[in-house]
């Protein structure tokens, strides 16, 4: 069964939609990192090393739902066989299946929200969700030239036609307890989705970080980012500021632990 996470009355249940190694040495991935950073990022997270020193990379999506009612996805996964991740990815995708897993039906899924449009990120967005919106913030449609080229025929342009396009510019709310931040760098557009239960928060962060050395050191960055300064302005504000009122937890797609708690 899918590993899920309670706050307050929401259960946030993450649901892999594939794992493989990385297509590039981590090293260069993150150019900066120490080997004293990598020892303790090992430490912190040993399952996403391999034997021989790669990076093991998870894809998740997370649910996020308050007893039967509508379901909102954050992130959409790699994707089937023909999705715009298979040229490095690991696909298809088995999100269909975790979510059958988790007595979640797509047509439960009233809202995919989608942290940036990169391809690891948009893979089932559309075609497996058909009576959900999907948000996207206006910055990241402004920037459409940075990814895949097929996206605007192939996933902007059926959600606006029809009607599932629900387009967003900065912090947003969804419900009382579950907000949209706009967490810019890794993508002009990037967001994150905050889960509040007023004693305990957590934070689907999407690539907001991607691996636990930037947990170790929050200022590194990551050598597919857009903008590492902004990227690591965003780390560096939100992270200290999700504990400091209580207990926190990150639920990331690509750490070996889905839920790491924070503070």
């Amino acid at each position: 069964m899918p590993l899920t996470h309670t706050v307050g009355s929401i259960t946030v249940t993450a649901l892999v939609d594939g794992a493989g190694p990385f297509f590039q040495p981590r090293e260069e991935a993150f150019p900066d990192a120490t080997p004293a950073h990598w020892r303790a990022a090992d430490a912190r997270d040993p399952a996403t090393v391999t034997r021989d020193g790669r990076w093991w990379l998870p894809f998740r999506c997370f649910a996020l739902r308050a007893g039967d009612g509508p379901v909102t996805l954050v992130d959409a996964g790699i994707g089937p066989a023909d999705s715009p991740a298979a040229s490095w990815a690991p696909v298809p995708g088995r999100l269909p299946e975790e979510l059958a897993a988790a007595g979640i039906d797509p047509s439960d899924v009233r809202t995919v929200v989608l942290t940036h449009l990169h391809s690891d990120h948009i893979g089932w967005a559309g075609s497996l969700f058909t009576q959900a919106d999907h948000l996207v913030q206006q910055a990241e449609l402004d920037a459409l030239e940075l990814f895949h080229p097929e996206l605007p025929a192939r996933l902007v342009g059926p959600l606006r036609a029809a009607g599932q396009l629900r387009v967003v510019d900065g912090d947003t709310a969804l419900t009382p307890a579950v907000r949209v931040l706009s967490t810019p760098g890794h993508t002009p557009g990037h967001q994150s989705v905050l889960v509040d239960s007023g004693d305990h928060r957590l934070l689907v962060t999407g690539d907001l970080l991607v691996h636990a050395v930037q947990l170790v050191e929050p200022g590194l960055a990551y050598a597919h980012e857009e903008d590492p300064p902004t990227a690591r302005a965003s780390r560096m504000a939100l992270l200290p500021a999700l504990t400091a009122h209580g207990p926190a937890t990150l639920a990331n797609p690509h750490l070996g632990d889905p839920f790491v708690p924070l503070g």
